[in-house]
């Protein structure tokens, strides 16, 4: 019996396996011919769940509305679209009869964004990178976007082990505090920059011309020497350049790659090149569709050669040199296309400039960015076009020349975007503010004078409305100054530039000159453009001037004394400039000339006619080099029967003629022996002319942001009158020395651009002198921006 029970329970159970499934079709074959059907239109829409959000804004984002029919594709679209706000954690959309039940659970709001761990960066300039930020919408998304933006951040300056870990603290009434925790790590540094593929130019001079250095113990003021991703591309442009202006117009960078030491704390760069093949330029020609320019005539502006390397930079100076000249012929619209064909058998480049006149472009708007000081209107009226103007990129660098030349910003941009149509644009003039007040500080050292100090006040954007506001007190061992200065520079909203000065200035120059001065007045300015490139200003000086002789200095006579004493001089001046540069502050091509009158006689008791010219020529070496040749000379002459007054004459020394001290050289009174040799050397006279001539180059020095440079100059200054002389009571072993011998000087000067203002130290080495000569070896210079 008891093995009939398993074959009995085997039956049962093959049984059921078969039985079962049918009995179940049979239940639910009813059920699948009457489903429950969903409802075809929908009644109404009542929102759930909301606390801040109003049920009509909730529903206001709903693809579907009350009257519509169901449709699951609008219900989906609808809950992606509530999501898309960022106002929701949770969405659900379901149907309740003919009602549309939405049921929304919403995100947090943020009550506080705190920053913890960070010492490297100021918590301000990280919040101000955020989007989260109090009373805002909190959301998950937003928050990992806020984490990749603080590892950014970190990364630019350097730190690419920093860490961030975002916490949430839940608070009342669905608010939340994020919290920031910051973990820095160490400054990343470039510790080796290698180079494969390199067989012309070594590594070090490929290092050169990188903006990226490698991390030395000199370089604790640079930021160049923190890994940059964003740096990194930019070296792979400058590697081009070098080449491609050395005649590869093959080369390419095939790869840069920074790879980071296990330590986390210096980064290995190795660039990968291929140079290429070296090329001269073949044929160079100038093919134009605009009437009246020859061919023949733009070719000869072109600065290319044929036979020398290639330079891929003479291509865009020569895009330039023709834009211009067709600009200057009356063609605001030109359009030119350099055509480049390489010859690899004969490894010269062929190139073909093609002209034609460019589709007309008008400007719809001229917006103003970065100004957060200066008013709108002040770089406006600087602006050669206005809105509605023809496009004209020459009159565009023209402004962005000018602007530049206000000395106002650190850095002027001008871009042009499409406008609403095709033959629209819009300028953007995007600008970076500097600070324009100026708290200045100088000193030197001289072998008369020991220290000299100099302390001046300078708003050069008073208010932002782009007027000069000077006040300077100046205190030395021979000069006390108060002088103050307002300049309006349109004045009457023209292009006059009006100004006022006032002044008290007292010189004691008994050591250099046997004299004392005290000069008390005022002058007035009025100038304006005369054409794009040459000014006018005329002005008018009323002064009182006292002049004393004392008693220890017996060289001068009491006649020319009582001369000098108490007179009134009323002098009428102009200065005629003339400006090509390219640029107005760090110019690396170019000229400019000013020529300076002042007539005295117009009343007052000085009669003379001062004339003074200067001017300076640019020129760039190579990059951030530059060579710079300056002249200057003036003369002075008594008329209607007056000579010129001590202190009428020209003096020269310290900064104006580096290497010599305040009335340094020139004619002097010296004291003999019987032999006629020198024993001392008393007063400087000043003299009626001079003349100096300055060779200087500058270039950078590549450690932080230093500039150096070196120097000659050579002059002379003399000429005294006869009437002069004849009034000097000389005893008989003083004499006269004014041969208008020649000095020359060298040296070197060091410019730092501080994150207090700039410094600059000179110092100097008279190479040609007299041995009357008073010299200055070293002045230091520095001043504080605000």
């Amino acid at each position: 019996m008891r093995s009939i029970y398993p074959l009995m329970a085997l039956v049962i159970t093959v049984f059921m396996a078969l039985v079962m499934p049918v009995l179940a079709s049979a239940q639910n074959a009813p059920q699948e011919q009457a489903p429950v059907a969903a409802p075809t239109h929908i009644k109404s829409i009542r929102v759930v769940g909301n606390q801040r959000v109003e049920a009509n804004t909730v529903a206001s984002y709903l693809l579907i509305a009350p009257g519509d029919r169901y449709n699951d594709q609008q219900i989906d679209r609808s809950v992606k679209t509530l999501f898309s706000t960022g106002l929701f954690a949770d969405v659900l959309i379901e149907p309740n009869g003919g009602d549309l039940i939405i049921r929304v659970v919403e995100n947090p709001i943020l009550n506080r964004v705190i920053i913890e761990g960070n010492k490297a960066l100021k918590t301000e300039k990280i919040t101000d990178e955020l989007e989260a930020a109090p009373r805002s919408v909190f959301t998950r998304s937003r928050v990992q976007a806020d984490v990749q933006r603080i590892i950014d951040l970190y990364s630019q300056s350097g730190r690419f082990a920093a860490q961030v870990i975002p916490k949430v603290v839940q608070q009342e009434q669905n608010r939340v505090d994020l919290i920031f925790e910051i973990t820095e790590g160490p400054v990343t540094g470039v510790k080796r920059i290698n180079f494969i593929g390199n067989n012309e130019f070594s590594d070090k001079r490929l290092r050169k011309q990188l903006a990226t250095k490698e991390s030395s113990w000199y370089k604790i003021f640079s930021s160049n020497d923190n890994y940059d991703p964003n740096r990194l591309e930019y070296d792979r442009e400058q590697i081009r350049t070098f080449y491609t202006d050395r005649g590869f117009a093959d080369f390419r960078v095939v790869s840069a790659v920074a790879k980071l030491v296990p330590n986390q704390k210096d980064f290995y760069i190795t660039f990968t090149v291929d140079e290429g093949q070296e090329y001269t330029w073949g044929e160079v020609k100038v093919d134009t569709e605009l009437t009246t320019l020859d061919k023949n005539l733009l070719r000869a502006i072109v600065p290319i050669k044929e036979g020398r390397i290639y330079k891929s930079s003479e291509v865009e100076g020569a895009i330039d040199t023709l834009t211009y000249a067709a600009g200057a012929a009356g063609y605001a619209f030109v359009d030119i296309q350099p055509q480049i064909n390489r010859n690899r058998d004969t490894k010269t480049v062929d190139l073909v400039f093609k002209l034609r006149e460019g589709p007309r472009v008008y400007i719809e708007r001229i917006d103003i960015v970065g100004n957060t000081t200066t008013l709108d209107y002040v770089i406006r009226r600087e602006m050669e076009l206005v809105e509605g103007d023809a496009f004209n990129r020459i009159l565009l660098e023209r402004s962005r020349n000018r602007i530049r030349a206000l000395r106002f910003f650190e850095d002027v941009e001008i871009t042009e975007i499409q406008g609403a149509t095709p033959d629209r644009a819009i300028v953007e003039v995007k600008v970076k503010e500097q600070p324009t007040g100026e708290l200045s500080f100088s000193a030197g050292f001289s072998s008369a004078d020991a220290f000299l100090v100099d302390l001046s006040i300078t708003q050069r954007n008073l208010r932002g409305r782009g007027q000069l506001m000077r006040f300077v007190i100046r205190a030395s061992a021979n000069r006390k100054e108060i002088d103050l200065r307002f300049t309006e520079p349109r004045f009457l909203n023209r292009n006059l530039a009006a100004g006022i000065e006032l002044f008290n200035v007292t010189n004691d120059f008994i050591e250099e000159n046997g004299f004392r001065s005290k000069r008390l007045g005022g002058q007035v300015t009025l100038g304006f453009r005369v054409t794009e490139y040459t000014t006018l200003q005329a002005r008018y000086a009323l002064r009182t001037e006292q002049t004393d002789c004392t008693a220890a200095f017996t060289v001068i006579n009491p006649l020319a004394c009582s001369q000098n004493n108490d007179r009134l001089s009323s002098v009428l001046g102009y200065t005629f400039g003339w400006d090509r540069r390219n640029d107005p502050i760090t110019p690396t091509r170019g000229f400019d000339a000013f020529f300076t009158q002042d007539f005295a006689g117009i009343g007052g008791d000085v009669k003379y006619l001062r004339s003074e010219i200067r001017g300076a020529t640019y020129y760039g070496l190579f990059k951030n080099v530059i060579a710079t040749a300056k002249v200057s000379g003036g003369y002075i002459t008594g008329w209607g029967g007056d000579s010129i007054q001590t202190n009428d004459r020209f003096y020269k020394g310290s900064s104006t003629f580096r290497g010599f001290d305040n009335s340094g050289i020139g004619p002097r009174i010296v004291v003999v022996d019987d032999d006629g040799k020198q024993i001392s050397h008393g007063s400087g006279l000043g003299g009626n002319a001079y003349g100096i001539a300055t060779a200087e180059v500058s270039f950078p020095l590549g450690v932080a942001s230093l500039v150096g440079s070196v120097f000659i100059e050579a002059g002379t200054v003399g000429l005294l009158d006869d009437e002069v002389k004849e009034q000097l009571n000389l005893q008989a072993s003083q004499v006269i020395r004014d041969e208008l011998s020649m000095r020359a000087t060298v040296g070197a000067s060091i410019f730092w651009e501080s994150p207090f203002g700039p410094i600059r130290f000179d110092f100097t080495q008279p190479i040609k002198k007299e041995e009357f000569d008073r010299r200055k070896s070293f002045q230091f210079n520095t001043s504080t921006r605000f």
